[in-house]
């Protein structure tokens, strides 16, 4: 997008030292491949929040190792506002359970927002003769160990949901790890595994050509995509909650001030009509917090995430 022109009138241009922020191309980094969901919500807010900063955002995806390569690529970064990433919870609050880091997780980062947060769906194969999430627990707990469920990989969120599934209906399934959300999906869909926990606009449209049973949501209220799908929780899993949770973060000390100004720019392309619109057709739920918000969402998060994975006894090898 061309960045839009400096208005006329104010003065004598600045020196470096006293630049009004931001006076040049920014960059979001996006720690996940091109064309998933973390991706296009990036490019979305990119767009928008470029118009109001009247600057360029250049989205640049550095993926790999659970999101922990773009982590450090921006915990490496300069201070000074012109890059930032695009975060999930996958990395921020399980990877750090479960891996060691080249960064220090919360002591490399200031936070900015929790940004949005995206449903996901218990989901099995048609074949399963169950249809609600009563049914679905009574089969699992008559066969102990037997159920397959698949992942986009261990520790991924999918893969924590379903642990987390098990550790509040004290039921054990089997686990398939498949490299990447997409393959978890095929393999649902192909009988190879009963049950996965999938992102909820991924899975609608299966759902309604009767490829899969989607039988409750992870989140706390039902999704406006689906309201004839219960939650989890109101399904008897009392407490259930379990979303794909976005953030943006930036290198630690990086100043207020550029603190403010991208806050404030994130907070007017979250409450613009058009950008709400297009990120709810992706079945993500615009959130945005402020900082405080966030830095004691992120200490529930890695509490909780760990503490699953300590009583499920995960681990990477």
């Amino acid at each position: 997008m061309a960045a839009v022109p400096a208005l006329a009138g104010l003065g004598s241009r600045p020196s470096a030292a006293q630049e009004v922020f931001p006076a040049r191309t920014l960059t979001l980094v996006v720690p996940w491949t091109a064309g998933g969901s973390t991706d296009t919500l990036g490019r979305v807010l990119a767009q928008t929040m470029s118009m109001n900063l009247h600057q360029p955002i250049v989205v640049e995806n550095r993926s790999g190792a659970s999101g922990t390569v773009g982590h450090g690529f921006v915990a490496r970064s300069k201070p000074d506002g012109y890059t930032f990433l695009l975060a999930t919870n996958s990395t921020y609050a399980m990877a750090p359970h479960l891996m060691t880091l080249p960064y220090e997780n919360r002591a490399a980062f200031t936070g900015l927002s929790l940004v949005a947060r995206s449903a996901q769906a218990l989901c099995v194969h048609p074949s399963m003769p169950v249809n609600t999430v009563a049914e679905f627990l009574a089969y699992v707990r008559a066969r102990p160990g037997d159920v397959t469920f698949s992942s986009a990989g261990i520790g991924a969120s999918s893969h924590l949901a379903t642990e987390l599934l098990m550790a509040k209906t004290r039921t054990q399934m089997l686990h398939v790890p498949y490299r990447g959300g997409a393959p978890s999906v095929q393999g649902l869909l192909a009988g190879e595994v009963k049950v996965s926990f999938v992102d909820l606009v991924t899975a609608l449209p299966f759902r309604q050509d009767g490829r899969l049973k989607v039988l409750g949501v992870s989140t706390t209220a039902r999704s406006d995509l689906a309201r004839d799908v219960p939650t989890l929780a109101e399904s008897g899993v009392a407490g259930f909650e379990s979303s794909t949770d976005f953030a943006f973060l930036l290198p630690a000390g990086t100043p207020a001030p550029i603190v403010q100004k991208l806050s404030t720019s994130l907070r007017s392309a979250l409450q613009d009509p058009e950008t709400k619109a297009r990120i709810i057709a992706l079945g993500i739920e615009p959130v945005g917090s402020t900082a405080a918000e966030l830095d004691a969402y992120w200490t529930r998060e890695l509490d909780k995430w760990g503490e699953i994975i300590r009583v499920q006894h995960i681990t990477l090898g």
